[in-house]
């Protein structure tokens, strides 16, 4: 049977949550739609209004 490799130290907590210390969330960058001033997401079409660069590009 082939001997895998194992650490000889418990990895402590400080050091376990530096690993860990780029894994947070971040919240969406959302801006304000020009046609219809609500929150939507940047270079997306407007889930409200259904604009997009200054046109109408989905029927809502």
């Amino acid at each position: 049977m082939a001997k895998h490799p194992v650490p000889k130290k418990k990895t402590s907590k400080s050091k376990r949550d530096m690993r860990r210390s780029h894994h947070a969330l971040t919240a969406p960058n959302l801006t304000e739609c020009p046609h219809c001033h609500s929150k939507k997401l940047s270079h997306h079409i407007c889930p409200s209004c259904g604009y997009y660069d200054g046109r109408q590009v989905l029927a809502v």
